[in-house]
């Protein structure tokens, strides 16, 4: 006699497009065994190109079995010291000021801000949508990667969540290291990978219209 397989109930949150498309934000559901097995679970439709899953706040590939009491995330592709969210504008100092050290002969700095022109249209405003306990640790972990791969003395990212008007910060990283080449490289990359990776999600809204912008915005 073979056993039968113990089906789970799991905790599935959802942002951005997908959280307004279903209308919900967290769902129990049980009778999965699966990451695979969230989706259909759903009743959503066609599962969206690039969907990409968490469980328990880390990342997990489509065939990883769930427990029960799971935690699973649904990450829409991406837009995009110290790492934090915030919903109030951006001190632009502060993350100068949080790797600044003794050893450091430079500190280099990206600041994005909402432009009022994208993609053919006028832009009113953004709004930024995080899944922050997760966003959070993996910024720090890419900090990480990046003192691995060059000298550096310390790594800082803000981030805005929320509304952010025309010509406001959204985002601001600072880089110190000994070296400029060093600062230099480990800031461009410090950005580009946050937009590819990191669990947060920009919407763009226009006269008459808004769009969730995806991957590498």
């Amino acid at each position: 006699m073979v056993a039968s397989v113990q089906e789970v109930n799991v905790t599935v949150k959802l942002f951005a497009g997908l959280r307004e498309a279903a209308g919900w934000s967290e769902r129990e559901v049980d009778g999965v065994e699966r990451v695979a097995d969230v989706w259909p679970a759903l009743g959503l439709g066609e599962e969206p190109a690039g969907l990409l899953y968490a469980v328990n706040r880390a990342y997990a590939e489509r065939d990883a079995e769930l427990a029960d009491g799971d935690e699973v995330a649904l990450i829409p592709p991406v837009s995009g010291g110290d790492f934090r969210l915030s919903e109030e504008p951006l001190d632009l100092l502060a993350p100068v000021r949080e790797v600044q050290s003794d050893e450091a002969g430079a500190v280099a700095t990206f600041v994005g801000t909402t432009r009022v022109h994208s993609r053919g249209r006028t832009v009113t405003h953004l709004d930024y949508e995080a899944y922050p306990e997760m966003a959070e640790q993996m910024m720090a972990s890419l900090a990480e990667s990046l003192q691995a791969k060059y000298e550096l003395c310390a790594v800082a990212i803000h981030h805005r969540v929320g509304r952010v008007g025309i010509g406001e910060p959204s985002v601001a990283v600072a880089v110190s290291a000994p070296h400029r080449q060093d600062a230099l490289a480990a800031c461009r990359e410090a950005i580009d990978t946050l937009k590819e990776t990191i669990p947060l999600w920009k919407k763009e809204v226009y006269e008459g219209g808004e769009e969730w912008i995806g991957r590498g915005s």
